[in-house]
């Protein structure tokens, strides 16, 4: 019984780093008594300096964090600058660029649209990874999964919005199917490096490159810096590497106790969860039919999770 506390408890902390990104860029009505938010325009620069900001916090605390959780991570990264690991630090290079990518388009989807539809949008990367996996690794997904995907296709097309708000928000649509596209090169990548380089490092050396990409970019593309509230950038930057590095100690936790396949689909609540964070803090709104789109991507990815490959 612990063990699923703990992973509910890991798909809170993600919905609350989403949600804390939403606060950021849009004005929110927090638990319906506070006005807040909307520190800066949800625009790919905007996502930079947030990015940035989240870890020039999280990579110190995952360096103070993670020995503990994996002893050998700082002999692991040592290793990469040997001839040997070449593959390993190639793989590790190209997870942190997918990751920067991933978030990038995420942070401005979250941004445009409600919580709830980004990550529903976010949440069809399961129908990309499985094409990825069977073109570069043969393994052709079953009739069953071919089902359970077209499933997670037909409730991200009924989240998007059908009405006058659908042309201003088209932007958030597109770049909330586009971080699933590249978040599932990044699955991809990341299992072809897991086959001889522990998760811990690359994990770590993932959100190291995002620290230096975020940073390079805001040289190159700075965007407008000029009477921005850097305390409340910096709170916000703080809480969502709280939550992110919170959710991912209890999700490994879960996972040892409960298992993957378990938490795989404890995890595929994010999309709903999210939604209904946003609607108690946020009092964000779908219709109807957007909850159905969010309810059938929801069960989809964690049926998902229960099938193989044929």
């Amino acid at each position: 019984m612990l063990g699923y506390v703990l992973i509910l408890l890991a798909t809170i902390c993600f919905g609350a780093q989403n949600l804390i990104t939403r606060v950021l860029f849009t004005p929110s009505n927090l638990f319906g008594v506070l006005e807040t938010g909307g520190f800066v325009e949800p625009t790919l620069p905007n996502s930079f300096l947030l990015m940035f900001m989240r870890m020039a916090v999280g990579v110190p605390l995952m360096a103070v964090l993670l020995p503990p959780v994996y002893p050998p991570m700082w002999s692991d990264l040592r290793r990469l600058g040997s001839a040997d690991y070449r593959r390993e630090l190639y793989l590790a290079l190209v997870g942190g660029v997918l990751m920067f990518s991933y978030l990038a388009l995420l942070y401005v989807s979250v941004g445009r649209i409600a919580a709830g539809i980004a990550l529903t949008l976010f949440f069809t990367f399961p129908v990309y990874t499985a094409v990825l996996d069977w073109y570069w690794f043969g393994h052709r997904p079953s009739t069953g999964r071919w089902a359970i995907l077209a499933l997670i296709l037909l409730g991200s097309a009924l989240t998007i919005p059908m009405t006058g708000a659908a042309i201003a928000s088209w932007v958030g649509i597109v770049f909330g199917l586009a971080s699933g596209v590249v978040y599932a090169f990044y699955t991809v990548v990341a299992q072809k490096a897991f086959e001889t380089f522990h998760p811990v490092p690359f994990t770590g050396m993932s959100f190291a490159v995002t620290l230096v990409l975020s940073a390079a970019s805001l040289l190159l593309w700075p965007g407008d810096l000029v009477g921005l509230l850097w305390p409340a950038l910096w709170v916000g930057g703080l809480l969502s590497a709280i939550a992110t590095l919170t959710g991912h100690v209890l999700n490994n936790l879960g996972i040892r106790s409960v298992g993957a396949t378990a938490a795989s689909m404890l995890g595929a609540a994010n999309p709903a969860l999210t939604a209904v964070l946003a609607w108690g803090m946020l009092q964000e709104q779908l219709s109807v039919v957007q909850g159905l789109g969010v309810l059938l991507v929801t069960v989809s990815v964690g049926l998902l999770s229960l099938t193989k490959p044929s």
